[in-house]
């Protein structure tokens, strides 16, 4: 039987045994690489808390609880009633890649061109998808930094690619990536590193100087760089975000910025990222992407322009209000025993060193959701480096927060005694 002709036979299957057949076609066998991100498995946990009745309280999702500012909520509102709602440029609006353009120059970075190197993404790990499937053949590696945001992982491991985690160092409070390791983790097969400055989880921003011998790398193993800069707005006194494209010409040419307004401008849920890098690199990238994706909606990319174009007060005032909600976090902590908060230097999670404690991190995560009604990450959902560790969220403030911290500081001294 000819394939239009098979196609459009009817068949004879009950309908209940259609669905029994098709309940057991084999999946696809990459699967069993992936896991589970670690949010998602203890959200599942505390759903079920709820669901007897339990009311654990969060500190552990990077969701803010600022408002998106109204300008940029009043354009998305004009756009919609301008009928802005049909298909959108499926490289992203021109009106949005010239404003994205703007700001990463009026922010530090190089100059890029609307046209052929700026490309939006229906968010920041979309971005990073684009940018590694332009670059991996399967089995090349990627280096990341541990801790590593487990996301990561998933996005390499479905591309075919095989993520290598190169383990930081914790010294004087402070996780550091050296280069010198970083080195000695490259083979012939290593492809780029995938870095987030400020680092999710570790709170570390890294500076120019380090920047530079983690480029020097990148330039010996001729690797690509794909800098993840979603936090590069929430940055504390005395560090500074830099992004390594502005370092050097070769920098620029084997630098993948990704980011979004998730963070920034408190956007999580309205889906807009974009990406900058060489036009050749752009054009591959949006092959990957438009197999799959045609960008955030056209209104969604109106409200962006408004973002990056408009008043930035909005985004200073939100970063001090983070700075105000760190500092809670470790003064609610400075005399919990066995524990130490590792001051981050931007983001809104602080890691806490809890391994005097001497027990597994999800231990200690488990306990302190069952037994005292809080939520954290535990440090070892991000590598073995991290194991011992704590991350707290002060992405949400008020009362979540400080009656969080008070069940958090109570359950850790309980643990402690």
């Amino acid at each position: 039987m000819r394939f239009r002709e098979a196609y459009n036979a009817p068949c004879d299957l009950p309908t209940d045994r259609l669905l029994q057949t098709a309940s057991l076609m084999p999946l696809a066998r990459r699967l069993e690489r992936l896991k589970p991100t670690a949010v998602n498995t203890i959200l599942q946990e505390v759903r079920q808390l709820r669901a007897e009745g339990h009311q654990p309280v969060s500190l552990m999702r990077g969701a803010p609880d600022l408002p998106t500012p109204e300008h940029i909520v009043t354009a998305a509102q004009q756009a919609l009633s301008d009928g802005r709602t049909g298909y959108p440029d499926n490289r992203g609006e021109p009106t949005l890649r010239e404003a994205v353009a703007r700001s990463i120059n009026r922010n530090g970075g190089p100059e890029y061109s609307p046209d052929s190197e700026i490309l939006v993404t229906s968010g920041a790990t979309l971005g990073i998808h684009a940018a590694l499937g332009a670059v991996l053949d399967p089995d090349d590696e990627v280096l990341v930094p541990e801790p590593v945001y487990d996301a990561y992982l998933s996005v390499i491991i479905q591309l075919g690619g095989r993520p290598i985690p190169v383990p930081a160092t914790l010294d004087n409070g402070r996780f550091t990536w050296d280069p010198d390791q970083v080195n000695a983790a490259c083979s012939p097969r290593t492809r780029a590193m995938l870095i987030n400055s400020p680092w999710n989880p570790t709170g570390t921003v890294l500076g120019n100087d380090e920047w530079l011998r983690l480029l020097e790398v990148a330039r010996r193993h001729d690797l690509y760089v794909v800098s993840d800069e979603i936090y590069e707005s929430i940055c504390y006194p005395g560090h500074r975000h830099c992004t390594p494209a502005a370092l050097s010409d070769d920098a620029r040419q084997r630098t993948i910025i990704v980011n979004s307004l998730s963070k920034t401008y408190s956007m999580t849920g309205w889906r807009v990222g974009f990406c900058a890098a060489p036009a050749e690199v752009i054009s591959a990238m949006y092959l990957v992407l438009q197999q799959s994706s045609r960008g955030p909606a056209t209104f969604v990319q109106d409200a962006a322009v408004a973002a990056l174009d408009g008043p930035q007060q909005c985004v200073l005032e939100m970063v001090s209000e983070y700075g105000r909600r760190r500092e809670l976090v470790i003064a609610a902590l400075s005399d919990v025993p066995h524990v130490r908060v590792l001051s981050p230097e931007g983001g809104f999670f602080a890691m806490a060193d809890a391994r005097d404690l001497e027990r597994p991190s999800n231990e200690i995560r488990r306990s302190l959701l069952v037994n005292h009604g809080v939520v954290v990450m535990h440090g070892g959902a991000y590598g073995p480096s991290a194991e011992g560790t704590l991350r707290i969220s002060f992405a949400s403030g008020g009362d979540n927060l400080t009656h969080g911290l008070e069940l958090l500081a109570n359950g850790l001294r309980a643990l402690g005694s």
